[in-house]
């Protein structure tokens, strides 16, 4: 059953959109936080309040509100569950990229607000983990996909092969089925890297470009 919902709405409507999907399937197991925008590149000086406030209503805000809601109900229902949060490398303190205030700002906040909701739920059989991916193939990034530059670009930057032609990375699919399963029961609070290494290195590998 398609629910949809603008993650960006008020608190009171995403608690209700948590409410009837949980009515629907009778509880929730999983809850995976992929909404998100990349936002303006304007820089520091050029941000506006807006662009700012957008960019964190939305991939902040709208993350914070759908698993406090729905870790609320796993702990009242006491069955538990996982909620898995899909970051970038841009919230990494090792990745800085110009005309990226808001969104990696945003996205290091998701970083510790896994931890310390992982922290905070442990108590009620609730995990909570972070992904952050690199660059895949997605609506957002059709366009890009389509550049003759970028796998010139990625056969410089990533040591392993780049999933070009992939709908969707498969090492970020299968580690999601990962963090879905009863198996990760005892694996909470960590931030998973997935860029096939390109962040390894970060300015050297960058500035040979």
């Amino acid at each position: 059953m398609p629910l949809e919902l603008d993650i960006s709405a008020d608190s009171l409507v995403i608690e209700a959109a948590v409410q009837k999907a949980w009515t629907a399937f009778g509880h929730i197991d999983v809850l995976i936080n992929n909404a998100g925008i990349r936002g303006s590149t304007s820089t520091t000086l050029q941000l506006s309040n807006e662009e700012w406030n957008n960019v964190f209503q939305i991939n902040l805000d709208g993350t914070w509100l759908c698993s406090k809601y729905v870790a609320s109900r796993m702990r009242d229902a006491g069955i538990g569950g996982s909620i898995i949060n899909i970051s970038s490398i841009y919230g990494l303190n090792r990745v800085v990229g110009v005309g990226s205030l808001a969104y990696s700002s945003s996205k290091a906040a998701m970083h510790t607000l896994t931890t310390v909701m992982a922290l905070e739920f442990g108590i009620h059989n609730i995990r909570v983990n972070a992904i952050a991916p690199s660059i895949f193939r997605s609506e957002i990034t059709k366009e890009l996909f389509q550049m003759k530059w970028l796998r010139r670009v990625f056969d410089k930057i990533v040591p392993q092969p780049f999933f070009y032609d992939a709908t969707v990375d498969p090492s970020l699919t299968e580690l999601i089925r990962y963090l879905i399963h009863d198996s990760t029961k005892y694996v909470t609070g960590n931030v998973f890297i997935v860029d096939g290494g390109n962040t390894l290195a970060g300015v050297p590998i960058w500035s040979s470009l």
